[in-house]
């Protein structure tokens, strides 16, 4: 019996502070992430919203670490009740955890695991936030998304990611947020769209990005914190599966951008920097959940029909009418329900797990299993998102009045304008001493 404790002792996980320190990294690298995501977004709105754009996505980083610690790491990872939810009172204000306690089966402590993941639920509702730029006021933003973590993006990270959720135990891959992150978001805002209505001159007047350079900036930050999100979602880089989704996020998202820009060339005669941006994005999205279980050949093939696919999305909404202003729609739910559904065709059963997609032998059953997950997160998602915002509008309104949006909501909302051109010149006293134009110059040899 003695020997046998020894055993189970020595087998048993110790902290491995090399792990530790790469999943610390990662952490930060995933929180550089809603930053990059913030200027992405506000570099493509129009100029009079670039701050509120901001904030719409600075302001999580503040409201879900809060509730992520109060609440919400329990929900989502504390024991399963029923397959739906989980509950552990040591973890409500991560008051109960010991420093050098281990994540179950891993070699880095709770405390750890726990930051890892807050950094996913602080980005998921500021994805969100794309689609309904230039008119939802910012208290209602707020209160959303205090709403939506709790009522949505908790439950859902239990179902994909928690011991005894029911996708978990269904046996859905979704390697990095596929379903829980992208689709979630996606279909959210979809749902809220759909309440909240159109933004006034939709289809009728130009909103195009008033600043490219920092829509690069920002797809630039958010691929480079990408490689945290995906790489760092195996918890540890003992066996090389870490560094295969490293690989394959880097190949994937660069044949993404290439289809996207083809497409775009072949559809519109231009290659554009918004196209190559977005390209990226749909690239990363797409491999976040199959990253884990592909090739670095399917990567790229998962880019590619993700960049197209994504590309052709994005049109959707001037097609059925509903208004995708950033297009969250057209890149995160098209993108992740393309990457979720591929790991059915193309999982080799060589890196992550041993399942095989259609490709590799393995049948239709893992690509039957992704479907469940992929639609079951869609519908829950959209249908609780389009009644939070339901209620939230009839009951403190969501918008902000026709005048607020047409005139612009920073200054309104925010009390700031995000470029002060006061200091530039241009006044009377400039006009008056300034060198005459050519045409001016003619006059006066004319007199």
């Amino acid at each position: 019996m003695a020997s046998a404790i020894t055993t189970l002792a020595a087998d048993a996980p110790t902290l491995s502070a090399a792990n530790t320190g790469f999943m610390l990294i990662c952490s930060a690298l995933v929180m550089l992430m809603t930053p990059g995501l913030a200027f992405f977004y506000g570099g493509m709105v129009r100029v009079k919203s670039s701050l509120n754009m901001l904030m719409m996505s600075f302001i999580s980083l503040g409201i879900v670490t809060i509730l992520w610690v109060l609440y919400g790491f329990s929900l989502a990872f504390g024991t399963d009740s029923g397959s739906l939810i989980g509950w552990n009172s040591d973890y409500v204000g991560l008051s109960g955890i010991g420093i050098t306690e281990l994540w179950d089966g891993y070699t880095i402590p709770v405390y750890v695991f726990a930051v890892f993941q807050l950094m996913f639920a602080v980005i998921t509702p500021a994805l969100i936030s794309g689609a309904l730029a230039d008119r939802v006021k910012f208290s209602a933003w707020a209160l959303f998304t205090v709403l939506w973590v709790t009522v949505v993006y908790f439950p859902v990270a239990h179902w994909v990611w928690g011991a005894g959720g029911w996708l978990f135990e269904l046996g859905v891959i979704d390697f990095a947020g596929g379903t829980a992150v992208h689709i979630n978001a996606g279909a959210a805002a979809l749902g809220v769209i759909l309440v909240i209505g159109k933004r006034v001159g939709f289809k009728k007047d130009p909103m195009r990005p008033h600043s490219l350079p920092l829509v690069m900036l920002g797809a630039g930050l958010l691929w480079f914190g990408w490689f945290g999100f995906n790489a760092g979602s195996w918890l540890g880089n003992d066996d090389g599966v870490g560094a295969v989704m490293f690989v394959n996020t880097q190949v994937a998202t660069a044949a993404a951008m290439l289809a996207w820009l083809g497409y775009e060339k072949l559809r519109h005669g231009s290659f554009t920097t918004l196209g190559a941006a977005s390209g990226a994005v749909a690239g990363l999205v797409a491999i976040t959940p199959a990253g884990g279980a592909v090739s670095p050949l399917g990567a790229i093939a998962v880019g590619v029909i993700a960049g197209v696919l994504c590309a052709m999305a994005v049109g959707l909404k001037y097609k059925f009418g509903y208004d995708d202003s950033l297009d969250v729609v057209g890149v995160h739910l098209v993108g992740g329900v393309a990457g979720s559904l591929l790991v059915g065709l193309f999982a080799t059963g060589g890196v992550q797990s041993d399942v095989a997609g259609l490709f590799y032998g393995g049948g239709l059953e893992q690509l039957g299993k992704q479907a469940i997950g992929v639609f079951s997160v869609l519908a829950y998602s959209l249908v609780a998102s389009a009644l939070l915002a339901f209620l939230l509008d009839k009951t403190i309104g969501m918008r902000v009045s026709e005048d607020v949006e047409v005139a612009g909501i920073d200054q309104v909302e925010h009390a700031e304008t995000a470029y002060d051109f006061s200091g530039a010149g241009g006044g009377a006293a400039s006009r008056s001493t300034a060198a005459p134009t050519p045409a001016a110059a003619s006059k006066k040899v004319d007199a």
